[in-house]
């Protein structure tokens, strides 16, 4: 008999909340581009509704699936992945100094790489058990298969979606009980070759050397970092009202990337603090999936794919900010873009399947009690993440 508990409607109407300031975000900062190059004020705005149904059938399709059922499938999506990085190598379209997309513009496959690294992550872990703490089982394998897909995102170059999937891969190698000694080695290799690849690339090297002179002197830091903070220092409390920002028309990538600076200009502090709270939001509801799943797949799975859509969050908003050194990253459902929307969506479907639940079940790697647990209790599963339990 299949049981299955209640969608969260918590984080359905969160994600619904942002999806919908998105929507206005993106109108205010593509209107009059869209009119002057196309004569239709809402050309980026259909394009936009168009990827956002796309993703609600996909979320709705994913939320009604067994999420169990990713765990077999989780190597062929990897390899479907590792595929798609490798064809946009060859054949993607160049823009702005890197290789990103397919089909146009319309194709991230770094997108969908950050996503099937979570599922892939949470399968592989929560099959290794107590073994995972071995060297053989653990640290090894994960930096093989982990390095393989940072590597080819890295080519194209994106190193924020590198930052991004492998701080997702790190938290469900983490929280599946890794070694402590482990995760210290683990780290200590992500700094290094993230810092061979900060000095590898001219373009990264420059704009964290323009991030550090800026810490001494903020006149100092370049053109981008430069109109995002006037964007949000001329908001002030309660902004300059919807579709009246002014900075945006000098902001690159004011649609994108400096979305959040937008949103500061037109709805001020206020509307900053409100896009905060409603991640701060997505994230409790995401990490309560996490605890409350019934196997240690789904734990993972809804934890790491939290993780994921909240430290991209905070990556972008620390960039407008110029908290962080400039990286072009997207602000997950809410700065325009086809993949980013539906790969953010398609993550929110997936935790609704964890959160409505399915019967436990005998796998690989891990034991479920046979008997009947009395009623107020959980089912005890051995080999359970530490942090799940």
């Amino acid at each position: 008999m299949r049981e299955s508990r209640p969608p969260d409607y918590l984080l359905m109407l969160t994600t619904a909340a942002l999806v919908m300031l998105g929507l206005l975000m993106v109108y205010s900062t593509t209107f009059d581009w869209a009119y002057g190059q196309f004569g239709d004020p809402l050309y980026w705005l259909k394009r936009q509704v168009l990827w956002l149904a796309l993703g609600v059938a996909v979320a709705v399709v994913l939320a009604r699936t067994d999420y169990t059922l990713w765990r077999d499938g989780a190597v062929p999506l990897l390899g479907g992945t590792l595929a798609l990085l490798l064809l946009v190598l060859l054949v993607g379209r160049p823009q702005w100094g890197a290789q990103r997309s397919l089909l146009g513009n319309s194709v991230q496959p770094g997108e969908l790489a950050k996503v099937a690294t979570v599922v892939y992550a949470a399968a592989w872990a929560s099959s290794k058990g107590e073994r995972i703490r071995d060297l053989s089982y653990g640290l090894i394998p994960f930096s093989v298969w982990m390095g393989l897909v940072a590597g080819l995102v890295a080519l194209q170059p994106d190193l924020s979606a590198v930052a991004v999937l492998v701080f997702a891969g790190f938290l469900v190698f983490f929280l599946s009980g890794a070694h402590i000694g482990q995760l210290f080695v683990a780290g200590l290799m992500g700094a290094v070759v993230f810092w061979g690849l900060i000095t590898v690339y001219p373009h990264a090297h420059e704009r964290f050397e323009a991030f550090l002179a800026g810490l001494k002197d903020p006149s100092l830091l370049p053109y981008h970092p430069q109109q995002a903070l006037y964007a949000l220092a001329s908001g002030g409390l309660f902004g300059t009202g919807l579709g009246e920002g002014r900075v945006k028309f000098y902001l690159p990538a004011a649609h994108t990337d400096a979305i959040f600076a937008v949103i500061g200009e037109e709805l001020g502090l206020v509307g900053c603090l409100l896009v905060i709270g409603l991640f701060g939001v997505l994230a409790w509801r995401g990490f309560r999936i996490a605890l409350r799943a019934r196997d240690s797949f789904g734990g993972l799975l809804a934890a790491g794919l939290t993780g994921l859509l909240v430290f991209q969050a905070l990556l972008n908003m620390g960039v407008i900010a110029s908290l962080l050194p400039f990286t072009g990253t997207n602000l997950p459902f809410i700065g325009m873009g086809g993949s980013s929307l539906l790969t953010s969506l398609a993550a929110v479907g997936l935790l609704e399947s964890v959160a409505r639940g399915r019967p436990p079940r005998r796998w690989k790697g891990e034991e479920i009690q046979p008997q009947r647990a009395p009623v107020g209790t959980e089912l005890k599963i051995k080999h359970s993440p530490r942090s799940l339990r």
